[in-house]
């Protein structure tokens, strides 16, 4: 009974810690939030007509998919002590490219297949190109991937000739608006990658040499850890992911807006990293915890939106989410909660009474 009791507040603790419970907290809260205003907000029913499964919370899903996808792809990125800004140029770039060809090839099921595939290439070629600037010129990654950042949507105007290029194809719109029993495609390949992403780095030394170059590079090439060679692998990675990303953003509405297509999605990715509890530092990453950090931007913006909350007071709202996440997540401050909570007992419990009545 007593080993029992004891193991169970320990366990409790444990999860406490992990960074991600804060996170499914949080999506809970609001999404309470939402059902106090809304009673029916979490119903999610079926459409007999397409047969699909319709409701809120799938358009939740749906728009946490990208955001997960970049994540992931920046969870690694930031696990090696760099970062990854042109995650949103290349998603726009990718984009182009696919808009581009489909425009050209017409509708059938394989232009649809060279256009991803085009858009794929495109995207590991850029993130190779930061990888060369980070490993082989030896730039800082924030001024590497800030300089493509800047360049990619510009990269994209020139594709497109400086127009949102529209094009039609039921199958590419498949990949991103069509439904698998009911589920939105673009949830369940998000599902995919984070899996077969997490399963890769865990079940295989892959990842503890990601940490290891994060935590002290130079220690890491001394035990013959290849540094250039998986720099290049996760940066590949995250433009590979970006462009996938892109990919459906643009397939959602068959159209590309080279201005608008992942604008600021970097900034989500690395809050929903943040979130998940993979350090800026570099070192221990959580793929896991990016995928829920990523679910929590997308129910944060339903969230804002559903609430009415105006355009210029959002950023401010998102803000004071995101802040008291990070204070709950932080093992100093709940220390000074408990030594807070403690302190009337301690003195009840060690103080004589006779100094008390004094």
């Amino acid at each position: 009974m007593s080993t029992h009791s004891t193991h169970r507040p320990s366990a409790l603790r444990e999860l406490i810690r992990r960074p991600y419970f804060w996170g499914v907290i949080a999506i809970a809260l609001l999404l309470l939030i939402n059902s106090i205003k809304d009673p029916g907000y979490l119903a999610v029913s079926y459409n007999s007509a397409s047969g699909n499964l319709v409701g809120n919370l799938i358009d939740i899903l749906r728009a946490a998919a990208p955001i997960a996808m970049i994540s992931v792809g920046m969870c690694l990125v930031i696990a090696t002590a760099g970062i990854d800004l042109s995650v949103g140029s290349v998603m726009a770039v990718a984009g182009a490219v696919a808009m581009e060809f489909l425009a050209s090839a017409g509708g059938s099921p394989t232009a649809a297949l060279g256009a991803l595939g085009l858009a794929l290439l495109l995207g590991a070629a850029l993130g190779a190109v930061n990888a060369v600037l980070v490993s082989v010129v030896g730039l800082q990654p924030f001024i590497s991937t800030l300089v493509l950042m800047l360049a990619g949507r510009g990269l994209a105007k020139v594709i497109t000739g400086g127009q949102n290029t529209a094009a039609s194809n039921d199958t590419f719109r498949w990949l991103a608006n069509g439904y698998v029993f009911g589920i939105p495609v673009v949830f369940l390949l998000a599902v995919a990658i984070v899996i077969l992403v997490g399963l890769l780095v865990r079940r295989s030394a892959l990842g503890l040499m990601i940490e290891a170059i994060g935590m002290d590079p130079r220690a890491a090439r001394l035990a013959g850890v290849n540094r250039r060679g998986l720099l290049f692998a996760v940066y590949i990675a995250s433009g590979t992911l970006a462009a996938v990303a892109g990919v459906f953003a643009s397939a959602s509405v068959m159209t590309v807006d080279v201005s608008n297509t992942g604008y600021q999605l970097e900034m989500d990715a690395i809050l929903a990293v943040v979130i998940g509890g993979t350090s800026l530092a570099g070192g221990k990453f959580n793929i896991t915890g990016a995928a829920i950090g990523a679910l929590l931007i997308a129910t944060l913006d339903k969230t804002v939106v559903f609430l009415g909350i105006s355009s210029s007071a959002t950023p401010a709202f998102k803000a004071i989410v995101i802040i008291a996440l990070c204070l709950l997540q932080s093992e100093r401050i709940r220390a000074m909660f408990r030594a807070r909570r403690s302190r009337p007992s301690d003195i009840s419990s060690d103080t004589p009474k006779e100094a008390v009545a004094a």
